[in-house]
């Protein structure tokens, strides 16, 4: 009998939720860490299976969050039963903390760790913590907040940082943590990995590849539309529909869209920074994943 899956859980998120959800033959499950490419690929999903750059409701009505405690489990379960499309979920959580059921496809999209933890640092000022508590029942802080490091400080403090994988996931050894599961999953038929890089540098190619592994069948006039709706350019111009804000926890929507740049991280650390950094990783996963991951 396979093991259940873990249970993680955070301030504002816990994956048993997921526990007892009706899965549909088709259904895709969207696993990333925070600011690894998430909303972009359920914008690339919502695109592939829903044929046309004109979504029918917000992004996140059609794809929504399901560990998040911000909404009432029943209405995120019953938004999903009343869709007829293949649907598309999505989720912060490792795949070990999901139901892995082999009619389902998960896609896990991963990102340079120094990346992504800039881009988190900057989204963690533009979250309204005051509605945030609001909508999680959580008491206000009796202390006031520290004032915060500047991003290359912040940064080499990240890096360093040794806490529990499991329960800070954005953490570097969470991250990993993350990526090393689905990376020890990437053979099996309905899990597949998607690269950061690989979207930024050949979009085209990389959604053509992902419909091929989804099976979903594009008419071939329709992909130049799709992919323009899929650029990052597009994508800041529509943040009032597309950004992960229903119910009203970002100050600004369109800075949740703020650079996607790739390599910045690296560039805000030194030299012994790096070393730092490469030395980390090296013992939080394999060979094979760093080369892939950091390529």
């Amino acid at each position: 009998m396979p093991n259940a899956p873990y249970r993680y859980r955070s301030d504002d998120e816990d994956s048993a939720r997921w526990r007892g959800f009706p899965f549909r033959a088709g259904d895709i499950v969207i696993s990333t860490r925070s600011k690894s490419g998430t909303t972009w690929m359920q914008m690339i999903c919502a695109l592939l299976v829903l044929g046309t750059p004109e979504l029918p409701a917000p992004l996140p009505a059609l794809s929504p969050w399901l560990d998040w405690l911000v909404e009432p489990r029943e209405e995120v379960f019953r938004r999903l039963a009343a869709q007829p499309h293949r649907r598309f979920v999505k989720t912060h959580t490792p795949l070990d903390g999901i139901p892995l059921d082999p009619r389902v496809s998960y896609v896990v999209v991963a990102r340079h760790p120094l990346d992504m933890a800039v881009s988190l640092y900057h989204q963690a000022r533009n979250l309204d913590r005051d509605r945030m508590r609001e909508l999680t029942g959580r008491p206000a802080p009796q202390q006031p907040s520290a004032p915060p490091l500047p991003v290359d400080r912040w940064l080499a403090r990240w890096v360093g940082r040794e806490v529990d994988p499991r329960t800070e996931l954005d953490a570097l050894p969470g991250v990993m943590w993350h990526l090393r599961d689905a990376w020890a999953r990437r053979h099996d038929p309905n899990v597949v990995l998607v690269h950061y890089a690989d979207l930024s540098a050949d979009l085209a190619g990389e959604m053509r590849r992902l419909a091929d592994r989804l099976g979903l069948a594009v008419p071939e006039e329709r992909w130049p539309a799709l992919v323009e709706a899929a650029t990052f350019r597009r994508m800041r111009q529509r943040a009032e529909r597309l950004a992960p804000d229903p119910a009203g926890v970002l100050k600004d929507r369109q800075a949740f869209f703020r650079a996607g740049r790739s390599g910045q991280g690296w560039e805000l650390l030194d030299e012994a920074g790096r070393a730092r950094y490469d030395a980390r990783v090296a013992g939080l996963a394999p060979p094979d994943l760093l080369a892939w991951l950091h390529r």
